[in-house]
């Protein structure tokens, strides 16, 4: 994987060539989406927007002959989402904005996407139908399964594009810390936290949004996206405290994945989270009252760098020689020597 980051990084074509060569494959489209992320945070919104233009391409072929645009709205989901962290450094508010792109993805497949729903809903339809005739015919009881509608596919969809643009978002920034501040990924992640008032207004939101109806319990997903993304960051901060290694997070995983209940704990743990606050419970007293009393301003002064993820992502962030390299000719007669200082 950091094999794809570097390739990526070495130079400027080298990205535009992965990251067109996977954004044509429903299979291979998140390398396109990372690659993206990757360089719009590491060389900003000028460059990863060019770069977004050319991977767009092959996922609009993509779309116009198979009528799927889920590499598509992968990659230009992934994309705003680092966009955000460029602009904003803060990884909890680009949690939240997973919201919105999963919002905005339900709209658009509802405003363009009319016949992919359809044909998705005739499948479902085609697929509970034969399974309440093998239900009859067994003389067991009727299923009573019904066949989702077209809104109800539009928002779910849009929840699973917000799931994995925030995915390969997480990637991006995993494969930057990992060649310029190895661990600064993981310490900004277990940081994840949003104020007590936007966690339950969230919740609530996702509460009223579900009581509409059936057919809008999809669209009441797309608020607690941020929820169950600071859930995550919470059970990794946890481990972390304990020292658990893991083998105990897979497995959460693995039960968020198969058990709805599991999902519905999550959130709950988040909400509890924002009255209790976890994490300075886990945390030794000592270390707390210490982080409490410490005064930026004597930081500076002693030396120390203060522990903010923000200043951390930022300092990721700043130009370095060691960017995309300046393609060369060979009728320019440079020696190697004069194109290393060039670069």
């Amino acid at each position: 994987m950091r094999g794809l980051a570097n390739f990526a990084m070495s130079g400027r074509f080298r990205a535009l060539l992965l990251a067109i060569a996977s954004a044509g494959s429903l299979l291979f489209a998140w390398i396109a989406a990372a690659v993206v992320a990757l360089v719009t945070l590491r060389k900003g919104h000028r460059e990863g927007f060019w770069l977004l233009l050319w991977a767009s391409l092959p996922g609009m072929v993509l779309t116009r002959v198979t009528g799927d645009s889920s590499a598509l709205a992968l990659v230009v989901g992934t994309a705003l989402l680092a966009f955000v962290l460029r602009a904003t450094i803060d990884l909890a508010l680009t949690a939240l904005a997973s919201t919105g792109v999963a919002l905005l993805t339900g709209a658009l497949l509802l405003g363009f996407g009319e016949p992919m729903l359809e044909e998705l809903s005739r499948v479902f339809a085609e697929f509970f139908a034969s399974l309440e005739e093998n239900a009859r015919s067994s003389g067991a009881e009727p299923l009573g399964l019904q066949a989702p509608s077209k809104i109800q596919l539009a928002g779910m969809m849009g929840v699973a594009n917000g799931v994995l643009s925030f995915l390969c978002l997480a990637l991006a920034r995993y494969w930057q810390a990992a060649l310029y501040n190895p661990g600064g990924f993981g310490e900004e992640f277990r940081a994840l936290r949003f104020p007590p008032a936007l966690v339950w207004a969230l919740g609530m939101g996702a509460v009223a949004i579900a009581a509409m109806g059936l057919q809008w319990r999809s669209w009441g997903a797309t608020l607690l996206l941020p929820l169950t993304i600071a859930g995550f960051a919470l059970l990794h901060a946890r481990a972390a405290y304990r020292g658990q290694g893991s083998f105990w997070l897979g497995g959460i995983y693995a039960a968020w994945l198969v058990f709805d209940a599991a999902k519905l704990a999550l959130v709950g743990l988040v909400l509890a989270d924002a009255l209790l606050n976890f994490r300075r419970r886990w945390a030794p007293t000592g270390a707390v009252e210490a982080d409490t009393e410490r005064n930026p301003e004597s930081d500076v002064e002693q030396g120390n760098e203060p522990h903010d993820s923000a200043q951390r992502l930022e300092e990721d962030q700043s130009e370095h020689r060691d960017g995309f390299r300046r393609e060369e000719t060979e009728e320019d007669g440079d020696s190697p020597a004069d194109r290393s200082n060039k670069d």
